[in-house]
């Protein structure tokens, strides 16, 4: 539900400005620039039509659990003979830029059970998830920061609460001036989705294909939510896939939530890259616009979507907040407690923040960083032999988590907090493996090591040397 009145191009007339917002809020419409080339024959117009369905689609679609702006470099993967991508009709039909750095407060709201369908009131929730997204068209990048639920912050009117409470208390307006204030970062635009959308998005394109770690089994009579996955692949429908994204019954609570959600959103974007969701793109929009609440105009997010378009997989980062688990009697609830320099850093890092006056932070050497082997492999000694061989290097604080459940071909550098040229570092040592640029592994580590297949193999059998 793309609230505001429609303009004679398309766009959305803005809300006047809450002179409550923050002062790093902007009320002031990103600069645009637009090329539409003129249709040469029915074949030329029939992409046009089609191009102007997939951006109406995408765009309004874009934001359950994440924008899907953020979809796009995956439309990139290559069609069958004869098929267009939908990148392809997007790029031929449609030129759009964005002329600054953007930053896009994202929050997926919880099911308010009083509240009429197609109202206002179905925004007025707490948010379930939170996500502040970066769009640089310089640098041709995207950066996605997942803010846990129980984040612990002020908030005027409620003191010291999760930021959850931001969108309840005050909607939109106070939530960015919240995560502005907490983090010292501009947010320059804001958008909310429903419960519903995320179900029925994944229903529309016919499920997705993940991996459930553990068994999951949960149930909240409130949220009439009901969680019962068996572990294992296995392709979720929208119902399965709430319960996946919104279980938190196990150790790691909040942050295991963020967590799955980065996994989630790597499945929807792989198969939002399949051809065959084109003929459903009329139905998504149809669905997809009464769930969603934005003040971003409709050529703001056509832009954002060009930048998607541009930037490659490699260019899609994904960090979570640093912080640690509140110890049980330190405050009357449970919350994220924030870690002041490493939040800094982030920031710093993927929202190109500045430092306190003076002060100079610099990467810090790998062999400083906390780093956890999580043995993904078929040998059972991998983790053991990983640890010897990171220890031949000068690299000595590390520890062994838990072996991952699945057996993964190619070993893993995942960025847990942020820091990717310690990633990059890491990698060469390995001399295996890809870097995953998100926070999905062992939450007490700056990076960690999942090992594959391929870096057993290329060893020289360890155990007896």
């Amino acid at each position: 539900m793309v609230r505001g009145v429609n303009r004679p191009d398309g766009s959305k007339q803005l809300k006047k400005p809450d002179p409550r917002r923050s002062k790093h809020a902007s009320s002031q419409p990103l600069l645009l620039t637009r090329t539409v080339p003129a249709p040469q024959g029915a074949r030329a117009t029939r992409s046009l039509l089609w191009s102007i369905t997939f951006i109406l689609v995408a765009i309004t679609s874009a934001t359950l659990g994440a924008t899907l702006a953020l979809v796009a470099p995956f439309w990139s993967a290559p069609a069958k003979e004869g098929e267009r991508s939908l990148a392809e009709l997007f790029r031929d039909n449609f030129q759009y830029g964005i002329s600054s750095p953007t930053n896009v407060l994202v929050m997926g709201i919880d099911q308010v059970p009083e509240a009429k369908e197609d109202s206002e009131e179905v925004f007025a929730g707490r948010s379930d998830t939170m996500l502040l997204v970066r769009l640089d068209p310089d640098q041709q990048d995207i950066h996605v920061l997942s803010i846990p639920r129980d984040t612990q912050v002020e908030i005027p009117g409620l003191g010291v609460t999760k930021i959850n409470h931001a969108n309840w208390k005050g909607g939109p307006d106070l939530a960015s001036q919240v995560v502005s204030q907490t983090l010292d970062v501009p947010i320059d635009r804001h958008v909310r989705i429903s419960t519903d959308a995320f179900r029925e998005l994944v229903d529309l394109v016919g499920g997705v294909r993940v991996f459930v770690p553990q068994r999951m089994s949960y149930e909240d009579q409130t949220q009439k939510l009901k969680i019962d996955l068996e572990p294992g692949w296995q392709t979720l429908n929208g119902d399965e896939t709430e319960q996946f994204a919104r279980f938190r019954s196990d150790q790691y609570g909040d942050v295991g939530r963020a967590q799955r959600q980065q996994v989630l959103l790597k499945a929807l974007l792989k198969r939002l890259a399949n051809p065959l969701v084109l003929p459903r793109l009329p139905k998504i929009f149809n669905v997809m616009q009464r769930h969603i609440d934005t003040n971003l105009t409709f050529g703001e997010m056509v832009s954002i979507l060009q930048l998607a378009l541009q930037a490659g997989q490699d260019e899609v980062k994904m960090v979570l907040l640093p912080g640690r688990f509140s110890q049980p009697g330190e405050y009357n609830a449970s919350y994220w407690i924030l870690d002041p320099p490493e939040v800094e850093q982030v920031m710093r890092n993927y929202f190109q923040t500045s430092a306190a006056e003076g002060q100079i932070l610099e990467a810090a050497p790998i062999q400083s960083l906390k780093i956890a082997i999580q043995n993904a492999s078929s040998e059972p000694q991998a983790s053991q032999w990983m640890a010897r061989y990171l220890a031949e290097q000068g690299i000595h604080n590390i520890y062994i988590d838990n072996d991952w459940p699945d057996t993964q071909r190619q070993t893993q550098v995942i960025v847990q907090r942020g820091d990717l040229d310690a990633a990059r570092a890491l990698q060469t040592a390995l001399g295996e493996g890809s870097i995953e640029a998100d926070s999905t592994g062992s939450l007490a580590s700056d990076l960690t090591i999942r090992v594959g297949e391929d870096w057993v193999e290329a060893q020289d059998n360890p155990a007896q040397s």
